[in-house]
C-alpha cells in the first residue's frame, strides 16, 4: 500500500494543523453530514435566535471503549447524553456543539460511519450541530476518538422538575428495560458471544420527556440514570430529600438477556449505565396517567411504575425481592464498568 493510499484512509496528523488537510477532512467527512444554517457559516461562534424564556446549558465528554458497540457508537452516545441531559431538566433542546478529538491512524471509514451516526441522532432528536473544533494527536494518544458535546436548551413556562419537590406518596417510573448500554459496551469490549445479540438503550429522551410533560401530569423529578445506574440515581434521590424510596423488584422492567448477561459478569443491573432510559417521579395520582403517556411514545413502550417515595426513617432505599425480601440499594462504590460513556 502506498503512503498516498494510507493518507487517503486514515487520520494522519496534518489533518490537525488547520491547513489544506484540515479543509478537506472537514468538507469531504464532516460539514457535508452536519450541514445546516447555523453551522454552514463556519464562523468562529455560531448567532442563535433565542425566544424570551429560562435557557439550559449542559456539557460532556465521552470516551467509551470500544468506540463503535452493539446498538451504537461513540457519535450517538455524545448526541443522545447531551439531549437527554437538556431533556431531564425539563428542557427542549435548540443546539449543540461538537468536538472531536482525533487519533492519528482512525480509519476515515470509521470516522464517516460515526459521524453518519451523529447526522442521523441530531436529526432524531430535532437538533442542529450547532459549531464544533476538530483536533488530531499523535497515534496512541487519543483513544481511537474522544468527543465533546455542549447543549442548550429552552426550559418552557410552569416546567420545574426538581428533587426539591418530591413527596411522600409520590410514584417513581422507568420507561424500559434497564443495564442494556453498559452490558452492551461490556460484551462488545469482553468478546463475549451471546446468541441473542444485547444492544445498547442509546436514544434521544427529549420526545419522551416532552410527551410526559404535555400530559397534564405533575412530574416533579426526572434524571437519566447513566454512570451509576438505578441505584445511583435512588440513592441521591433519598439523600437529597431526607425521605426513602421502595422499589419492587418484579416490576423493574430487566430483559431475560440483560439478566443472564448481569449474570455471566457477576454485576448488579441496578448499578450498569443506561443510556437512553429515564427516571421519572411524578404525584401519586398522576401515576397511571404518567404511565399511559410514556407508553404512548415508541421509547416507553415498557415502562413500568416501579416504586414510591415514604417517609421511612433513616432515608434510605430498599428493594423488595421477587421473593419477597427487602434489601438496600446502595450506589456503587466505583465505577463497576469503566470507560462506557
Amino acid at each position: 500500500m502506498t503512503g498516498k493510499q494510507v493518507t487517503d484512509e486514515r487520520i494522519i496528523l496534518a489533518h490537525g494543523g488547520g491547513g489544506e488537510s484540515t479543509r478537506q477532512l472537514l468538507s469531504g467527512h464532516v460539514l457535508p453530514k452536519l450541514a445546516n444554517e447555523l453551522l454552514n457559516p463556519l464562523t468562529d461562534s455560531a448567532v442563535l435566535d433565542v425566544p424570551a424564556g429560562r435557557i439550559c446549558l449542559t456539557t460532556d465528554a465521552y470516551t467509551v471503549q470500544p468506540i463503535v458497540f452493539p446498538g451504537g457508537d461513540i457519535g450517538r452516545l455524545a448526541v443522545c447524553g447531551t439531549v437527554n441531559d437538556l431533556a431531564v431538566m425539563g428542557a427542549r433542546p435548540i443546539a449543540l456543539s461538537l468536538a472531536m478529538v482525533l487519533e492519528e491512524g482512525l480509519d476515515l471509514r470509521t470516522l464517516d460511519a460515526i459521524m453518519d451516526s451523529i447526522a442521523s441522532a441530531a436529526k432524531e432528536a430535532s437538533v442542529p450541530i450547532a459549531t464544533g473544533d476538530t483536533k488530531v494527536v499523535e497515534h496512541a494518544r487519543g483513544d481511537g476518538l474522544t468527543i465533546t458535546t455542549s447543549g442548550l436548551g429552552l426550559i418552557g413556562d410552569g416546567v420545574s422538575p426538581a428533587m426539591g419537590r418530591v413527596g411522600e406518596g409520590d410514584a417513581i417510573l422507568v420507561n424500559g428495560g434497564i443495564a442494556e448500554h453498559g452490558l452492551a459496551v461490556m460484551s462488545a469490549r469482553e468478546g463475549l458471544g451471546m446468541e441473542t445479540q444485547l444492544l445498547s438503550d442509546v436514544a434521544p429522551l427529549a420526545g419522551l420527556v416532552a410527551v410526559l410533560l404535555e400530559s397534564g401530569c405533575d412530574v416533579k423529578f426526572l434524571r437519566d440514570p447513566t454512570r451509576g445506574g438505578l441505584a445511583g440515581v435512588l440513592a441521591d434521590l433519598a439523600e437529597g430529600t431526607s425521605m426513602s424510596i421502595e422499589v419492587r423488584e418484579a416490576d423493574i422492567p430487566l430483559t431475560p438477556i440483560a439478566r443472564h448477561m448481569a449474570e455471566l459478569l457477576g454485576l448488579d443491573p441496578l448499578t450498569v449505565a443506561n443510556e437512553g432510559k429515564l427516571l421519572a417521579v411524578v404525584a401519586a395520582d398522576d401515576a397511571d396517567k404518567a404511565l399511559a403517556a410514556m407508553r404512548d411514545h415508541p421509547l416507553g413502550r415498557s415502562a413500568a411504575v416501579i416504586g414510591s417515595v415514604t417517609d421511612a426513617s433513616p432515608p434510605l432505599v430498599e428493594l423488595v425481592t421477587r421473593a419477597g425480601g427487602r434489601r438496600i440499594v446502595q450506589r456503587p462504590y466505583g465505577e463497576e464498568l469503566p470507560r462506557i460513556c
